[in-house]
């Protein structure tokens, strides 16, 4: 293998793909775009949530539980309908993504020691939405009831006698403690995965956009009769977009700390690894379109035909293990996957090769074969 015929080759490469107005584009501009969509577009966060607040008993119990909505940083109260009817036409528009209604006799029940209700109306069009503003009326309530069942016990014990009073009353005391994300802030949770989805995008379809040029303006028939052979071919074309793959990973990932604050737990050196081992599966299948394509736009659609699949099983927006059982199994065969969860596991929970070691190991197992067939198939066409 002669190196100095491949830097001639990458020279080449180089010199074009900048030349070219689009080619540059792609490069650089989609790792900026995804960067800014999932960094301030895409948030699943709820911060502020739209409440009516039907109140049917006007006691100073439902005083009390609204003003517990009031304090709160999730709710805010923007109307306040006179009946059912009204409530449902705020939801129907979209004015409020939730409602409350109390029930008449709410404050009796409570100053009896009876159990009460109250309705929870949540706008159930936004499933993620609805299932977070459900649960934070119901901590609301639940903190509520537990205050006002607290000052019940209280006084009993007050009724019933000093030695009676002195008794506590058994409580447990729940903490939470949320690892990894404390926040719990969405962008903490996308932005590891974007690097994924660049270095993917990037690689493949440079790699296959290269080489499928060469044949459609008739310069791969001048490079065959030079000395140039096929692997010094293969490599010219695959390092400088492996190098623009590494450059955007970590463009993104500087940006992630210094724009959103992402903490980076990990070893960098680790994740740089695993983006090695992932650029063979990528510039392996880039190297496959090649040979399935005859033109770039050929090139371009069956890039997505690839990566679309392989994204939406990946686990970067979607978990998992909330899929059917068939299409986990099926995920298992996705190399998108383990460089995901080496990512998030590198990047927010600091994880070392003690843990990520079967991913890793995935991945070297996928790159090799996907290269190996790829090359295989290369070189079968160009003999």
């Amino acid at each position: 293998m002669n190196w100095k015929r491949i830097r001639q080759i990458i020279r080449k490469e180089v010199l074009q793909s900048f030349r070219e107005p689009r080619l540059r584009a792609t490069m650089f501009l989609p790792p900026i775009l995804q960067f800014l969509v999932f960094g301030f577009v895409v948030n699943l966060d709820v911060e502020r949530s739209n409440l009516a607040w039907l109140d049917q008993d006007n006691s100073p119990a439902s005083r009390e539980l609204r003003a517990a909505f009031e304090s709160s940083h999730y709710f805010t109260v923007t109307d306040t309908p006179r009946n059912e009817h009204e409530m449902a036409y705020l939801l129907d528009k979209g004015l409020i993504q939730s409602g409350i209604s109390v029930l008449p006799g709410f404050g009796e029940d409570l100053e009896r020691g009876r159990t009460t209700e109250i309705q929870v109306l949540v706008d159930g069009s936004n499933s993620n939405t609805a299932s977070i503003v459900a649960n934070y009326a119901s901590d609301i309530v639940r903190t509520y009831s537990a205050a006002r069942l607290s000052d019940l016990m209280r006084q009993k014990r007050m009724a019933r006698g000093s030695v009676v009073a002195r008794l506590a009353a058994p409580s447990i005391d729940l903490q939470q403690r949320v690892w990894f994300n404390p926040e719990l802030k969405s962008r903490n949770y996308f932005i590891p995965g974007v690097t994924v989805n660049i270095i993917t995008l990037i690689t493949l379809m440079l790699t296959a956009m290269a080489i499928v040029r060469e044949k459609e303006i008739g310069t791969m028939e001048q490079l065959m009769v030079t000395p140039i052979r096929a692997e010094e071919l293969m490599l010219g074309k695959m390092l400088p977009f492996a190098a623009v793959g590494l450059f955007d990973t970590m463009l993104i990932v500087v940006l992630g700390m210094v724009v959103f604050h992402i903490p980076f737990r990990g070893n960098a050196l680790l994740m740089l690894g695993g983006a090695i081992l992932f650029l063979f599966t990528t510039l392996g299948a880039g190297l496959f379109i090649s040979t399935v394509s005859r033109t770039q736009q050929q090139a371009i659609m069956s890039t997505f035909f690839f990566f679309q699949p392989a994204f939406m099983l990946s686990g970067f927006a979607f978990p998992i293990r909330s899929m059917p059982l068939p299409v986990q199994y099926f995920t298992l065969l996705n190399p998108l996957r383990y460089f995901i969860e080496i990512c998030r596991g590198v990047f927010l929970k600091g994880s070392g090769i003690d843990i990520l070691w079967p991913q890793f190991v995935a991945l070297a197992v996928f790159g090799v074969a996907i290269m190996a067939f790829s090359v295989a198939r290369f070189r079968k066409r160009l003999d």
